[in-house]
């Protein structure tokens, strides 16, 4: 590595270690702790999956190193240093840094085919159109349980280079993978949703072949990960929301081998959005619930509208966050998620994009959500996600920040 890449990615961890040093780091911890158990001190909330190519000022994004490895590292640490002067919301800065170990798979023997329509080049946000790849018992077949194999001359490299730049000041944890259930989500890439919908109703035999291949499979790839002490641990987030627990990881966790039950996992059947509870059980939930009995904690759901099935997620094993989407009747799944679960709400990304900006839009949403899950004693959280465009504004997510901080903090 360029002498000069160290010094920059050295002097942006710096910044970072003295940003993780506040003590305001362990009282969010804490606060999250609160949520996670059912026991909110408030409201939390949390903004990712954002725009990042829109939201460059004065150079702040701007990458110097050279080195391919270097940028990448570097991006992470430019991040996080920008999310905390402009937008920290709930996160959380840690003393140390997460990096990859490399694994290698062998993928699950189905390729996607599609078709893409670009609006923006520079925004790795597109449509899709994807082609069936899966219409046949013959292509079902196919379908085959990945080799998961960790690369230890990669990781040595990766993990000696990353102690040499950092450790003296950041410590370096080397992190293994973590899971998500979301095998409704893979299986439309590789069929399409009109042909998974249809299916359902004229060809159910055929969409349970794909669902038992593709379960086996994925679990393989669990197990495979477990046994070779693979698994991610200790997670700051899932799915974009905070995941400090006291809970977690079960007693008798090795770090170098982290099990199932130490970890939160999360799941979700986006593409069921107008499937019933009864279908929805029967293909989603039957299959994937025994993965989820094996995991510590669970956060359940995404963009589909969950408040017409909650009595069947409250059966997921070890679940404790459900997501309430912008689509959701915000009074339906209050009164029945109560205080049983974490309404995780997902506000309208959309509120960022027109072409004039509306803080008042966006302050009445947040405070009717706030109102209504408060009259069923819900632990609430907010999390802004799924941020196509701010429409080269970024000033309009750091006053979201600013504007979700003051309803959650009550004032």
């Amino acid at each position: 590595m360029l002498p000069q890449d160290r010094n920059i990615l050295r002097e942006l961890a710096k910044q970072v270690a003295e940003i993780a040093a506040l003590p305001v780091q362990q009282e969010t911890i804490a606060a999250w702790k609160a949520l996670n158990s059912l026991n909110p001190i408030r409201p939390m909330f949390m903004i990712d999956q954002i725009p990042w190519h829109e939201m460059d000022v004065d150079g702040e994004l701007q990458l110097r190193t050279e080195d391919q490895w270097a940028q990448g590292i570097e991006t992470r640490l430019r991040r996080i240093i920008y999310s905390w002067k402009h937008m920290r919301a709930d996160m959380v800065v840690e003393p140390f840094l997460d990096i990859p170990k490399v694994i290698r798979s062998t993928g699950f023997g189905i390729q996607t085919v599609e078709e893409q329509a670009i609006t923006d080049p520079r925004n790795d946000v597109v449509g899709h159109r994807y082609i069936d790849q899966l219409k046949t018992e013959e292509d079902v077949a196919k379908i085959r349980a990945p080799e998961i194999s960790l690369d230890k001359e990669a990781t040595a490299r990766v993990e000696e280079q990353a102690r040499d730049i950092f450790d003296d000041i950041l410590p370096v944890r080397m992190q293994g993978m973590s899971t998500m259930f979301n095998l409704w989500d893979l299986i439309a890439t590789w069929r399409s949703a009109d042909a998974i919908v249809w299916d359902m109703v004229d060809r159910p035999e055929h969409m349970h072949a794909i669902m038992r291949r593709v379960t086996d499979a994925y679990m393989s790839m669990v197990n495979q990960l477990e046994e070779q002490g693979l698994l991610a641990y200790a997670q700051p987030t899932i799915h974009c929301s905070g995941a400090y627990s006291d809970e977690l990881p079960a007693p008798g966790m090795d770090p170098a081998r982290p099990r199932t039950q130490d970890a939160w996992t999360c799941g979700m059947a986006q593409i069921f959005a107008t499937v019933s509870p009864a279908m929805h059980q029967e293909f989603e939930l039957d299959y994937v619930n025994p993965c989820y009995e094996r995991f510590g904690l669970v956060y359940y759901g995404c963009c589909e509208p969950l408040h017409n099935k909650i009595d069947i997620i409250k059966r997921i094993p070890n679940v404790r966050k459900v997501s309430m989407s912008p689509w959701v009747d915000l009074d339906k799944g209050a009164e029945r998620i109560g205080r049983d679960l974490v309404f995780s709400r997902k506000p309208n990304p959309a509120f960022l994009m027109p072409d004039t900006w509306d803080p008042e839009t966006v302050e009445n949403d947040l405070r009717d959500t706030l109102q209504r899950t408060a009259r069923h004693g819900c632990p609430l959280e907010f999390i802004l996600k799924d941020i196509s465009t701010v429409r080269y504004q970024p000033q309009r997510l750091w006053e979201w920040n600013d504007i979700a901080r003051r309803v959650v903090e009550g004032g």
